[in-house]
């Protein structure tokens, strides 16, 4: 059974969503699915072009990595996709203990026969850019950082980014590769490929710096998938150079329009990224109700924010949730805290259900997409470059159709909450 040519998993919901949307945006039709999809659902869906799994596998210990990724291996395997797509941050944060990249190469080539496992090194439209295996990210604004110097990811409180050198950084989380520098793109295709060929026995990582170079990598991809399954690593990037490739270098079509929310709108905000924090100062259209990470496991604490938040819905005004920023230190799991952000936004939808929803931090999106119980997203538009509006498909008639926005913490402009609430477009 061929569900679709490129499936891809997310290794968290924002991530995810956002390969969604850059698909959606290409022209080719794409789902993404919460649970593993059954022939009966893919059947009331009709042919797709695109089909991805949304994941947690950043949040997890290599252990329960095996497990997840041996059943997603499988079930893409079975579909009879020809490039398997494991989505990773644009930023490639990742560490031994948690989320570990290497462990899911692991995991997951033994699906894909191709020799090729190709690692994209960059995504240009998010400022992301990799040069002679060296990543380079902003941090929204125009100036690029050297990812080990970067001000937020240099000292994630999780997967801290400490070595710039991409092979280095794969070294020390377990599995060799060998990259290819931006200077091979100038190639005929027959010298590029040799080129290439001379790299096999690792994964190999292109550096990307530009749209043109994506192009060119998509081309590589669609020529050696044709002949054998490929698993292909890295940002939203690797959807797009594969829709280049498919289409030409056709740009992303304009994202659909927006309407003003008709009903108030709720937004959990899980990330302390600095980002994030101009984005919950410049949200003047909501009533702020403050957590405290340090409290929320606390079952009276959470009821008592659960009330004043549904309050505030039913009152008619728009609502955010944040976690403080407090200088008290946080446990490095992030689970915890993402785990009960999850169950109080299913308490508040079942209680207040507003009809559009944001969500920031990867965690907390992973942890509370799963706790609304859909079986599906489809995209609905994009409210700035890496923030996707998604519509939830669910057999609960409570959460089906509600309109969910995913961001991770860096992503998003000031205005992002702000943009939530009113059409745009």
């Amino acid at each position: 059974m061929t569900a679709a040519p490129y499936g891809f998993y997310g290794d968290d919901f924002t991530g995810a969503t956002d390969t969604l949307a850059n698909l959606a945006r290409a022209g080719l039709r794409a789902m993404l699915f919460v649970e593993a999809p059954t022939p009966a659902r893919l059947a009331t869906l009709g042919p797709l072009d695109a089909i991805g799994m949304a994941g947690a596998a950043r949040t997890l210990t290599p252990e329960a990595m095996r497990a997840e990724l041996a059943r997603i291996g499988a079930l893409f395997a079975a579909l009879g996709v020809r490039v398997m797509h494991y989505k990773v941050c644009s930023t490639f944060d990742s560490a031994q203990g948690v989320g570990n990249i290497a462990v899911a190469i692991d995991c997951l080539r033994g699906h894909f026969g191709n020799a090729l496992v190709p690692i994209v090194g960059g995504q240009p439209n998010l400022g992301r850019y990799c040069a002679f295996g060296n990543l380079f990210a902003t941090a929204g604004g125009a100036q690029v950082h050297r990812i080990d110097r970067h001000p937020a990811m240099s000292c994630h409180p999780v997967t801290p980014m400490l070595e710039a050198d991409l092979r280095l950084h794969f070294e020390r989380l377990g599995v060799g590769v060998n990259s290819l520098d931006w200077r091979a793109y100038a190639l005929p295709d027959a010298a590029l490929n040799d080129a290439i060929d001379s790299l096999l026995g690792a994964p190999v990582l292109f550096d990307v710096l530009d749209d043109t170079h994506l192009l060119r990598v998509g081309r590589v991809m669609h020529q050696r998938s044709a002949r054998t399954p490929m698993l292909a690593v890295g940002a939203s990037s690797v959807a797009q150079a594969w829709a280049m490739a498919a289409a030409g270098q056709r740009e992303l079509s304009v994202s659909p329009a927006l309407k003003a929310a008709q009903s108030p709108v709720f937004v959990l905000a899980g990330s302390l990224s600095p980002m994030t924090e101009q984005q919950i100062e410049a949200a003047h259209s909501y009533q702020r109700v403050e957590l405290d990470p340090c409290a929320m496991h606390v079952a009276p604490y959470r009821r008592e924010r659960r009330a004043k938040i549904t309050d505030g819905l039913r009152a008619g005004r728009h609502v955010l949730a944040y976690t403080r920023r407090t200088p008290v230190e946080i446990s490095a799991d992030a689970s915890p805290l993402a785990t009960n952000c999850a169950e109080l936004l299913r308490d508040v939808v079942a209680d207040a259900r507003p009809g559009r929803i944001g969500i920031a931090g990867g965690d907390t999106s992973s942890f509370s997409v799963q706790a609304l119980r859909p079986w599906g997203l489809s995209y609905v538009a994009t409210l700035s470059t890496g923030v996707t509006i998604c519509r939830v498909h669910s057999d609960d008639t409570d959460t089906h159709g509600l309109e969910l926005m995913l961001k991770g913490g860096q992503m998003g402009g000031v205005d992002c909450f702000e943009r939530l609430v009113r059409e745009f477009g």
